[in-house]
């Protein structure tokens, strides 16, 4: 009975969603899991026949301490069975969503690590910089550092979108969108000697991309993240870092210096406010002192 509507679901969010091959995987599994459920505990009732209680009892199913499921895997479930139920009232196969009074479980709202100027320093003095590897290590740091870059958008950075006189690299970022960062003298320095001096010879269609591995071909995402977790690992800085720590912390330096949110979210590309207002959560001390030296009813307390 199910198994017209699940393919039928499968052609919607693949042609007309356009999700992401991930997202069609999970999708499909829940909802699969979903049926299951139904088919064992109501093998009489249909998709028109399915209320709020059926489905809540099979979400409660996967809380609690004994299941595998955490909190991100339960919102996926609830995300994809709603989507299924948009499908069938798209197609008229039901007039109503059961899923429409489900919770979605709030997420522990969980800060991003960052890492200090100091931290960045101490990192930078772990790097081998006699070895190729850490040549373009340095170079990557200082740039996810300085620049708040994704690891998609460093590895495919290329030369033609480096802009010396201006100071600024074109970024290409999520969706093609493309962004412009300012770089620093320092960076765009090391960019040039990496480049004219100490790269490898690039293999047939790699002569633009900056990051080249030692065979001349484009430097993978996992290279990267492996080349953060050995330094950090030799740095001894107690906290888990990985190449996304320096984009958190591009970003967090900015906004605890005070910069305009907006400004810092263009900067790194984010396409809701929300990504960046994060970051103000990070760092609470300057809002205190500002309020402590300029609202009357702070700065005036011995006067009361």
């Amino acid at each position: 009975m199910w198994n017209v509507y699940i393919n039928g679901f499968k052609t919607y969010i693949i042609l007309e969603k356009s999700y992401s091959e991930h997202t069609q995987e999970a999708y499909l599994r829940d909802i699969g899991r979903l049926v299951d459920f139904l088919e064992e505990s109501h093998p009489d009732l249909g998709p028109k026949d399915i209320e709020y209680k059926h489905i809540n009892k099979f979400v409660e199913s996967f809380r609690g301490e004994d299941s595998s499921f955490n909190v991100a895997s339960i919102k996926r479930l609830v995300s994809g069975i709603r989507a299924f139920y948009k499908y069938l009232i798209i197609e008229k196969v039901v007039d109503h969503d059961p899923t429409e009074l489900l919770d979605l479980p709030k997420l522990d709202e969980k800060l991003p690590t960052v890492l200090s100027y100091d931290e960045f320093l101490i990192l930078l003095d772990h790097i081998d910089n006699s070895t190729y590897k850490g040549a373009w290590t340095n170079l990557a740091f200082e740039i996810l550092y300085g620049g708040g870059l994704r690891v998609s958008e460093l590895i495919n950075l290329r030369i033609s979108n480096i802009f010396y006189e201006e100071e600024v690299i074109k970024v290409v970022g999520k969706g093609d969108k493309e962004r412009w960062v300012p770089i620093n003298q320092t960076a765009l320095k090391a960019l040039k000697t990496f480049i004219e001096n100490t790269r490898v010879e690039p293999k047939p269609g790699m002569q633009d991309f900056v990051f080249l591995n030692q065979r001349g071909g484009q430097l993978s995402r996992i290279a990267v993240y492996q080349a953060v977790k050995e330094v950090a690992q030799r740095s001894n800085i107690d906290k888990n870092i990985h190449p996304h720590t320096f984009r958190h912390s591009f970003a967090t330096e900015l906004i605890s210096s005070g910069a305009d949110i907006m400004v810092v979210r263009e900067l790194m590309g984010h396409e809701d406010i929300s990504s960046t207002q994060i970051y103000t959560h990070l760092d609470t001390r300057h809002l205190r002192e500002t309020i402590l030296l300029y609202h009357p009813l702070y700065n005036n307390q011995d006067k009361v």
